[in-house]
């Protein structure tokens, strides 16, 4: 469950190492996220000569969650961290690389580039 200025990881090699949340897409009235929903967020910190400012808005999608994700089956999947990747305008991820598992539910979202690009899908 994320929800409003939760610092999430950026698990790509777009620049940025840490983004907090400040809105969560087509959750006007439900004030948290969950796997698969675009945040936008403010980038917090960075890796030294990147693209990516400090202080720049920038959208995302949430990869993982320490917050337990129930499946359709019933069983649940929960990650060690809360991790975002970063997106442009068209929601095609903006680094060439993502880090780390994937759950497989971002493909019923459309976001079949992400699961591409990952190293493990769960």
């Amino acid at each position: 469950m994320i929800q409003l200025r939760t610092v999430l990881k950026v698990t790509d090699n777009s620049g940025a190492k840490e983004i907090r949340c400040f809105h969560i897409k087509n959750h006007a009235d439900v004030a948290n996220g969950k796997i698969g929903d675009i945040v936008t967020g403010s980038v917090q910190k960075r890796i030294p000569n990147s693209n990516i400012e400090k202080g720049q808005i920038v959208k995302g999608v949430i990869v993982r969650t320490r917050e337990a994700h129930r499946r359709e089956d019933g069983s649940y999947i929960r990650f060690d961290d809360n991790a975002v990747v970063l997106i442009n305008e068209r929601n095609e991820p903006i680094g060439t690389r993502i880090f780390g598992p994937v759950p497989r539910e971002l493909r019923q979202k459309n976001m079949v580039r992400i699961l591409s690009l990952a190293p493990e899908v769960l």
